[in-house]
């Protein structure tokens, strides 16, 4: 029974787990703040794109297509 009861507060006592947690949380946390960064920057480069595409189309310097990229 003693031996057990020793077990028992090793293993309620040992935190080697609770790093690697604690880490996984974090990199969870960072991989999302990192895709929602460049989906927020996509958007506005598609939007720029957009603009300039219009703008050169309104000069009559040349027509392209904004949902392919292609252009004349």
């Amino acid at each position: 029974m003693k031996k057990l009861m020793t077990m028992t507060r090793q293993f309620r006592d040992d935190e080697n787990g609770a790093a690697m947690v604690e880490y996984s949380i974090l990199i969870g946390i960072i991989a999302v703040a990192s895709i929602m960064t460049v989906l927020a920057i996509g958007g506005w480069v598609n939007g720029r794109f957009s603009a300039l595409c219009t703008a050169l189309e309104a000069a009559s310097v040349g027509s392209c297509n904004a949902t392919t990229g292609v252009g004349t």
